[in-house]
């Protein structure tokens, strides 16, 4: 079995317009969202074997938050510039990639693709996975070159607002 975690970054600052959005930091909803989401996940002891995230700054910023709050080495996130801005089809060949040895995955990264990519392997219809939200999907395959349109069974959907 192989599990995923689609992890959309915590919410960005726009205050700078001269920022380029790659270089967009966390605003302070994002600062506070991301280590209780982290939080959130280390009740459940979640222990990745693989960490993926976007090189955009927000997004690395959130998964560095995140593995910190369950224990996890910042120096074991791997950066892939793939996954900024990323359609389905290029998020699937980032995954289809990832070593069989992996059971557990997070991918930090960026709507509209993680919305699109959660849809497309669960055929489950959610809107939109909010800043800082987990949609975690469990597959019933023995390498990550197996997954594919549908095969992935949503395991729980949770982000920051949820238990407001």
């Amino acid at each position: 079995m192989k599990r995923l975690f689609l992890i959309r970054h915590a919410k960005s600052s726009w205050s700078d317009p001269d920022l380029r959005d790659f270089e967009r930091p966390l605003n302070k909803r994002g600062k506070r969202d991301a280590p209780v989401m982290g939080a959130r996940l280390a009740r459940h002891k979640v222990n990745p074997d693989l960490i993926l995230s976007s090189p955009a700054r927000r997004a690395f910023k959130t998964a560095k938050i995140m593995a910190s709050e369950i224990g996890c080495p910042i120096k074991n996130i791997q950066t892939h510039k793939a996954i900024y801005l990323a359609d389905v089809p290029t998020l699937m060949d980032v995954l289809r990639k990832i070593d069989s040895a992996c059971e557990t995955v997070f991918l930090f990264g960026h709507n509209p693709g993680l919305t699109m990519l959660a849809n497309y392997l669960t055929n489950y219809c959610v809107d939109n996975i909010p800043t800082c939200g987990i949609f975690c999907i469990d597959f019933e395959i023995a390498s990550w070159r197996e997954v594919s349109q549908g095969n992935g069974r949503v395991t729980f959907f949770d982000y920051p607002k949820k238990h407001l």
